[in-house]
């Protein structure tokens, strides 16, 4: 039996666009290099495309810079697809550009209607729950709305804290396997993943928590090699991307992409 947090069939992309330089940012940490954040968003794709899965690849929007992030707009369960209510105001309107693509291969998309809000980058779907952060994107009657959407499919929703001055929940974790999580420490110390088996990213190299486990495949950024080494001595199929242009967003591996098998 596969699992359904990380074997999957399907990947959605967005093309990064020249309108990126004006992407939303916590810090400035400099402008973004389209072309080479096209490039590392290129490698990522193949690389996801690699493991046999069909990638769709979106066209660029230049009305909405941060919409290489595709990750924020959705959250795509094996049953249906949920437009997100962003908690940025310059963001709302890339859940309803999402909404009918996701509608060619779900019959069911339904949206978060507010007053809430939610942005995809705080869910983390473990195979026993999906677990949402608190964060200055996502507020709990936000939460509340995604635990009422996916309760009738036997869904647990908890609701954790996200560390303060950390943008997103998955900012700082992903999903390895069915019992593995890696984490920053200072995500793990909260005891959020008891339960779980936690490794934990080295010190100095929190930025390289928010990598995706994407079937045989863990995609992380480069750059952070005893990271990299931890999770390779620890079985995982390891290739790294580079993501400094996207970084300079708060942008990393699972913000990248929607990933999914939708029904059959």
């Amino acid at each position: 039996m596969t699992s359904r947090s990380y074997t999957f069939s399907h990947a959605v992309v967005r093309k990064p666009s020249a309108s990126i330089v004006d992407g939303l940012r916590a810090v400035d940490t400099g402008v973004p290099d389209l072309e080479r954040f096209r490039q590392d968003h290129a490698h990522y794709v193949s690389l996801l495309a690699s493991t046999g899965a069909a990638v769709s690849v979106l066209e660029p929007l230049d009305d909405y810079p941060d919409s290489v992030f595709v990750e924020d707009a959705a959250l795509c369960l094996p049953e249906l697809a949920i437009a997100m209510r962003p908690g940025t105001p310059s963001r709302v309107g890339e859940a309803a550009v999402m909404a009918p693509v996701l509608s060619e291969f779900y019959s069911e998309v339904v949206a978060i209607d507010g007053p809430g809000f939610i942005d995809g980058g705080d869910v983390l779907v473990t195979e026993r729950e999906i677990l949402v952060g608190r964060s200055a994107r996502t507020d709990a009657a936000g939460i509340a709305e995604l635990a009422q959407i996916t309760s009738p499919w036997g869904y647990t929703v908890r609701e954790v804290e996200t560390p303060a001055g950390v943008l997103h929940f998955k900012t700082d974790c992903s999903l390895m396997d069915e019992e593995t999580v890696l984490a920053t420490s200072r995500l793990s110390d909260t005891g959020c993943f008891d339960g779980y088996k936690v490794i934990n990213t080295a010190d100095g190299e929190d930025a390289a928590a928010n990598a995706i486990r994407f079937n045989g495949l863990v995609l992380m950024p480069a750059g952070f090699p005893k990271t990299a080494a931890r999770l390779s001595a620890a079985g995982y199929d390891v290739r790294e991307v580079g993501n400094s242009e996207a970084a300079k967003l708060d942008g990393g591996m699972s913000c990248l992409s929607l990933r999914f098998s939708p029904p059959a």
